[in-house]
């Protein structure tokens, strides 16, 4: 039998978020066999409590509840579905402090950061509550004589959600509240690592007035749950953030049905330091792009250049940085939290040992931290050569790579010489080389000066293998709708 929450440090006021089954067709269902998988805090190892882990058949089951919820929510009129997304929203900031509790115990990162994280997730609902009004026909003039023309935007269908456990909320909602507004019905898969947090989101969905079968969380491993779907062609779009290495096999799973794809994958940001640029801040910020969510975001900050001239000023404030942050579990607010898993450690591990025998020096760090065995120390590497794995494939935990560089063509190379192209960060006071730097860099995303770039109203995405589309903006919308052209003969 699927368990709750365990941990009384929780303090969850609303014990009703805390789900243990899937939630299909408006109905809270455990697997037809029976099957749980555990989940544990990764800050001390302890059951958090099981969730059903549905099956092939249960999977394809969320799929026909989907398909035919579909056709009475996309004929829901737009301004209805815009309510009911508005009052999603309101209960998640209603619950802002127990969802961001129930997160903290099964993701580990600390409570302010997951409180930041509810407002963020909060935020994707209301904007496409917003936008959900928004997708008008668009009159074209017509090259045909006595003929009418218009484009209509109209919902692609079922929708299939794969989502990764580094932002358990906000990535469900930024693919979800887009997809809802736009009058599809969905079949989410959160990861096996972080489930509690999709199901308090379907929790406060079906009390927000959600119908059966528009939204479908199903739990369980990605191997059993999503194959049904790839194989369906009755689920018309994909939306998966993770890898790359995982996108890659999806893009092949979903070749068969010729499904809409729309793919947050991975990222190896660089961060560029110039000389001339305010130091401190380049340091404060280069610390955020590096340390949040303990390294493990797709937008971190994987590789640092910096112009020679002020590199060991760089290196010598950016460790002493490094080394005065506090390390803790999650409930107890520090600015590092534990890594995810074993591989996530073991990863550190691997690249830190790799750098140093290619000749990097460690100026910090460097090993497991003591609280425990997910726990990592942050860790700075100085004269870090190309070479070295750590500069070509992502980390996503707390070691940062620096190495110096002499001139701006020499930089834009390196920092393109990447199969990942999801974002930069560029700090310099030069006004035209910021407009050189933001043309030549191969992101999608370029940060000037500044680490904190998204948000709710901005198309987030990459280019090269660091994703397919845009997620967020109304273009986030459009990407779970088909243009339908009409053409009307008056004579």
């Amino acid at each position: 039998m699927a368990q709750t929450v365990l941990s009384a440090r929780a303090e969850i006021t609303e014990k009703a978020l805390v789900r243990s089954f899937s939630y299909v067709g408006g109905k809270w269902v455990g697997a037809s066999d029976n099957a749980t998988l555990p989940v544990h805090d990764p800050a001390t190892g302890d059951l958090v409590g099981e969730v059903a882990s549905l099956t092939g058949e249960d999977s394809a089951g969320a799929v026909d509840a989907a398909q035919a919820a579909f056709a009475d929510w996309s004929q829901t009129l737009p301004q209805d579905r815009s309510v009911i997304l508005r009052r999603w929203f309101d209960l998640m900031i209603a619950h802002r402090e127990d969802l961001a509790r129930i997160m903290v115990l099964e993701q580990g990162k600390p409570i302010s950061e997951a409180r930041g994280e509810i407002d963020y997730a909060a935020s994707f609902v209301e904007y496409f509550a917003e936008e959900a009004k928004r997708p008008n026909i668009e009159g074209v003039t017509s090259h045909l004589p006595d003929a009418e023309v218009e484009l209509w935007l109209e919902p692609v269908g079922v929708v299939a959600l794969i989502t990764p456990w580094n932002f358990p909320c906000a990535m469900l909602t930024r693919k979800a509240a887009a997809a809802l507004a736009a009058g599809c019905s969905v079949v989410a898969h959160p990861s096996h690592e972080t489930p509690f947090s999709a199901l308090a989101l379907a929790e406060l969905a079906e009390r927000a007035g959600v119908p059966a079968g528009v939204f479908n969380v199903v739990t369980g491993r990605a191997s059993t749950v999503v194959p049904p779907w790839t194989d369906d062609k009755r689920v018309r779009a994909l939306s998966f953030t993770g890898s790359t290495e995982v996108g890659r096999l999806l893009y092949r799973a979903s070749a068969e049905t010729i499904k809409k794809l729309v793919m947050e994958l991975g990222g190896h940001a660089p961060v560029i330091v110039f000389k001339g640029a305010d130091l401190d801040e380049a340091v404060a910020e280069t610390i955020k792009a590096k340390f949040a969510t303990s390294g493990q975001d797709c937008l971190g900050a994987n590789r640092i250049y910096v112009e020679r001239p002020v590199y060991e000023a760089f290196c010598e404030k950016f460790t002493a940085a490094t080394g005065a942050l506090t390390i803790g579990a999650g409930m107890d607010d520090p600015e590092i939290g534990p890594l995810m898993n074993e591989a996530a450690v073991a990863k550190q591990e691997e690249h830190v040992a790799d750098a140093l025998d290619k000749g990097a020096r460690l100026a910090c760090g460097g090993k497991r931290h003591a609280l425990g065995r997910l726990f990592y120390e942050p860790t700075v590497l100085t004269d870090v050569p190309d070479s070295a794995k750590i500069m070509s494939e992502e980390t996503f935990g707390p070691v940062a790579p620096i190495t110096p560089f002499d001139t701006e063509e020499e930089v834009v190379a390196r920092a393109n010489d990447s199969e990942y192209g999801l974002v930069a960060y560029l700090h310099s006071m030069d006004p035209r080389r910021i407009y050189r730097m933001s043309r030549a860099l191969q992101y999608g995303m370029v940060a000037v000066n500044r680490t904190k770039v998204t948000g709710a109203p901005i198309p987030f995405g990459g280019t090269k293998q660091s994703g397919l589309g845009r997620e967020g903006a109304r273009r986030g919308m459009e990407e779970f709708m088909e243009i339908k052209y009409v053409c009307r003969d008056w004579a």
